[in-house]
């Protein structure tokens, strides 16, 4: 527990599965309590990038894109809260869709921990991005159930013995990216946000889109740095470096030509 009284779950790998129905999966049940700034209301310190931000012009939108971003800034604004039934069935569809045999028992549970939250209600780690990072997390296991399944289970690769947990991990991105795009201000203070408009324009769910894409990428960086827990914020800033980097390419039309995109499946 930190000096603000808030807690963070650091994950630790097993190699034995247990049953779930009829598939057999990998645990993220043994945790470690601690103190870090990465996860729950500690995100920003794996977004800063400069403080000039300020300093930068703005970028003219076109109708089209100032409509799309006001609709984004409006779902960035909206908290996560627990007594709205849209809310209360967000979370149930994104328990369904990461366990569809497991039953869950309320959405106040020690199951919870099994997606990687910190404690036994998620609503507690919504505070950092709102109820858009849950929309995001869904999105993810309903467009790409297998790629959302692998980072889940962190079937891929040769793991760290102490993981960083998969839901906190969403949050996080969402935060870093509201961050990156710099989707609060009126117009884009920077050009990889003004770049990602066009982008919105286009495609309303470019958002959801770029989340899935940045997850997946996040977590091949990981693998690539042979990182654990306490190397989260140095893959984070890694993340957002390669994510901007790509979306500057003057060959990028759309998010598919991402060559992060390919790591999607």
């Amino acid at each position: 527990m930190d000096d603000r009284g808030e807690s963070f779950m650091a994950v630790r790998r097993i190699s034995q599965g247990f049953e779930r129905g009829n598939s057999t999966c990998h645990s993220t049940s043994e945790v470690m309590a601690g103190s870090t700034a990465w996860l729950g209301r500690g995100l920003s310190c794996v977004c800063a990038q400069g403080s000039d931000i300020d300093a930068r012009p703005s970028f003219d939108l076109t109708p089209a894109q100032e409509e799309c971003l006001q609709r984004l800034q409006k779902r960035i604004d909206v908290a996560y809260d627990s007594s709205i039934p849209e809310h209360q069935e967000a979370l149930r569809a994104l328990w369904k869709a990461a366990f569809p045999v497991e039953e869950l028992h309320g959405l106040i549970s020690e199951q919870w921990k099994e997606m990687g939250w910190q404690g036994k209600d998620p609503s507690t780690d919504f505070r950092g991005a709102g109820f858009i990072s849950l929309e995001n997390l869904l999105y993810f296991a309903r467009n790409f159930p297998r790629s959302f399944q692998d980072l889940l289970q962190k079937q891929e690769g040769d793991r760290a013995l102490w993981e960083y947990p998969f839901a906190v991990a969403g949050v996080n991105i969402t935060f870093m990216l509201i961050q990156m795009l710099d989707i609060e201000a009126i117009k884009p203070r920077n050009l990889v946000g003004a770049t990602f408009l066009k982008f919105l324009a286009e495609n309303e769910s470019a958002f959801d889109l770029l989340y899935c894409i940045t997850f997946k990428l996040m977590d091949h960086q990981w693998l690539a740095m042979h990182a654990s827990y306490m190397d989260f914020n140095t893959v984070m800033k890694s993340t957002r470096r390669q994510i901007e980097r790509e979306l500057l390419q003057e060959n990028i039309k759309r998010l598919e030509d991402l060559p992060s995109y390919r790591l999607l499946n």
